[in-house]
């Protein structure tokens, strides 16, 4: 395990300030490095060798990414450059696993360059002496039909490659889906010392708008609160893989006037369920969170029981979602179990919980998709793997006696990380609805 100076895990919030402490730029870049050092030392070799590939070949042009290959860039590279190939090879026999660059740079301090134009110039007819010098039996390429995530290999890319190495070695030429999945969805130690304070970040900032601080009942929207919060993530010097999105759930005689404009934009009353989704980046992890705040009438100390219980049912159906993970069951048997024990106590479950990490909606098992709750062909057939990052995100449908046994929805989504034994979130939960005063 790598460990990390004690000033780049600084990353929690100042006790009583107002804004998170992320580290600069140059900082965060020298972080991210010695995170992607430890992956590729570790996790790469032990990926190869579970799989029993003896080559991994990489490719992308400029501005069309491979998914896999550019979570493998230094920190100070945006992007490919021009086409940029790198390669990794298991001799075997416990050996060291090599890896290099067929590129005119190395990459960082990570891919050595193994091609000089000068004395080769033609890229394609590098990459094929260099296979052919390792005479490898199977060699990985990103293409695959179920994950989109493995399938970064262009066609064009794919039908050089083949050309270049000849009908003999192209043979030899398999699917990296399962080594690509493993290497975006496994979380190494240190990824694992700082995911829990991403996580409280993300959970600091979703108070603050869920607050007095950002809501005005009567006058703000669900698209203002929605634009502070891209506000409050730039402030913070962090960024978000996707536009937050603010939506409410009243009772049909809490409001007057339209509950919603033409474009769907509500206005926020008194009395109002708040739901918030809410994600950032940082330091090349991602968080999603669903949160749940109402909005105190003149003279209420608390929200209405019912509402209380609803929150109460859909932690109860995290906990019955978390206890149905296990080492290799497939996605699809953790949501049929689930769903299984949650309708024999009586709750009305929607479960669709997805893994994460490099990506938002990241590599791995689908547990469940809001509108296949039958299971997820393909993606839900896939393992529940150890070590891995999750949000686990679900709703649960309930009647509020308070509202005339009005039902709504309580969307839920916490990020938490499974050991291979048990699951725990990574930065508690939401265990009280926020209250708006």
């Amino acid at each position: 395990m790598t460990t990390l100076p004690a000033a780049l895990l600084a990353l929690a919030l100042v006790p009583n300030s107002e804004l998170p402490v992320v580290l600069g730029l140059r900082e965060r870049a020298e972080l991210e490095d010695r995170l992607l050092a430890e992956r590729l030392d570790t996790l790469a070799p032990r990926l190869m060798r579970r799989e029993g590939i003896d080559m991994w070949i990489l490719l992308a042009r400029e501005y069309n990414e491979d998914p896999v290959l550019e979570t493998m860039l230094p920190a100070t590279w945006m992007a490919a450059r021009r086409r940029t190939v790198l390669v990794f090879h298991d001799p075997g026999e416990g050996a060291h696993v090599e890896r290099f660059a067929v590129s005119r740079y190395p990459i960082g301090e990570f891919f050595e360059s193994a091609w000089d134009p000068d004395e080769q110039p033609d890229q394609w007819k590098r990459l094929a002496e260099l296979v052919a010098e390792r005479d490898p039996a199977r060699i990985a390429i990103d293409v695959s039909e179920t994950f989109a995530l493995a399938d970064g290999l262009s066609h064009a890319e794919r039908e050089a490659l083949a050309a270049a190495l000849g009908p003999e070695l192209a043979s030899r030429l398999v699917s990296a889906e399962n080594l690509a999945i493993g290497w975006l969805e496994t979380r190494t130690p240190s990824e694992l010392e700082i995911y829990p304070t991403l996580c409280a970040i993300a959970h600091e900032i979703i108070a603050q708008g869920l607050s007095d601080r950002a809501v005005q009942p009567g006058h703000t929207t669900t698209a203002d609160l929605e634009w502070w919060y891209r506000e409050r993530i730039l402030a913070a010097g962090l960024d978000t893989w996707f536009h937050p999105s603010v939506s409410v759930q009243r009772a049909d005689a809490g409001h007057s006037g339209s509950f919603a404009d033409e474009s769907g934009v509500q206005t926020i009353h008194r009395g109002d369920l708040v739901h918030v989704d809410f994600g950032i980046t940082y330091v090349g992890l991602n968080t999603d969170t669903q949160q749940h705040a109402y909005v105190l009438r003149r003279g209420e100390e608390a929200a209405p029981e019912g509402l209380v219980q609803g929150l109460e049912a859909g932690k109860r159906l995290q906990d019955i979602l978390m206890a149905n993970f296990a080492a290799g069951r497939s996605g699809n048997e953790v949501l049929a179990r689930s769903r299984r024990q949650a309708q024999a106590e009586g709750l009305v479950p929607s479960i669709y919980t997805h893994p994460l990490g490099t990506h938002g909606h990241g590599a791995g098992a689908t547990i469940g998709m809001w509108d296949q709750q039958g299971g997820v062909p393909g993606n839900g057939d896939y393992p529940v793997q150890p070590h891995t990052a999750w949000s686990i995100e679900l709703n649960v449908t309930v009647p509020i006696p308070e509202w005339g046994d009005q039902e709504v929805k309580i969307m839920l989504e916490e990020d938490a990380f499974f050991d291979g034994e048990a699951v725990r979130f990574l930065d508690g939960r939401q265990e009280a609805l926020l209250l708006i005063r």
